[in-house]
């Protein structure tokens, strides 16, 4: 996928937070950012790898690490004593597997790394255009793509237009 991972992430974050009013902000907040946490892995691939490795073989495409971190988080807070922040871990964790997930569809995951080098990818992306991003526009995947963010968009504006017609309560001055 190439411009649907936040767009998915604010729909997946939305579902979970409409059941859970008082962390509604956190849980958007948090799964917004996570829907595109593995692609902070470009800041190397440009910078420091000088685009020699795709950028979906690096570790922070393979779920394993990310159960890890997730795990890791989750006792930290179990033992903290801040379970009530649990939920935001598996929203965390829900957006980056998605993520993953979206990425299978066009680019190769390895769903089962370090325990096999096995190559997950739905849809193989022909290189006919230059500049190379042209041949992810041009493909029908992309109306996929499109959709989500259409949705994504009809959401934000029925979430927008509730946000403003709720009444804030204003503490009376005598």
């Amino acid at each position: 996928m190439f411009i649907a991972h936040l767009p998915a992430g604010y729909l997946i974050s939305r579902f979970i937070a409409r059941g859970r009013p008082a962390q509604s902000d956190a849980i958007l907040a948090t799964g917004i950012v996570c829907s595109v946490l593995p692609d902070f892995d470009l800041a190397y691939f440009y910078l420091v790898d000088g685009r020699q490795t795709p950028h979906h073989g690096y570790w922070t495409h393979t779920p394993l690490f990310w159960l890890v971190v997730a795990t890791v988080l989750a006792l930290m807070l179990t033992m903290s004593g801040r379970r009530n922040q649990l939920v935001l871990v598996w929203v965390g964790l829900a957006n980056v597997m998605l993520h993953l997930l979206m990425d299978s569809v066009a680019a190769d995951i390895r769903w089962l790394h370090p325990f096999s080098d096995l190559r997950v990818n739905l849809v193989h992306v022909p290189a006919l255009y230059k500049p190379w991003y042209l041949n992810f526009l041009f493909h029908w995947t992309f109306v996929a793509e499109l959709l989500i963010v259409l949705s994504a968009a009809v959401a934000a504006a029925i979430d927008w237009r509730r946000w403003r017609g709720r009444a804030v309560a204003v503490p009376a001055i005598r």
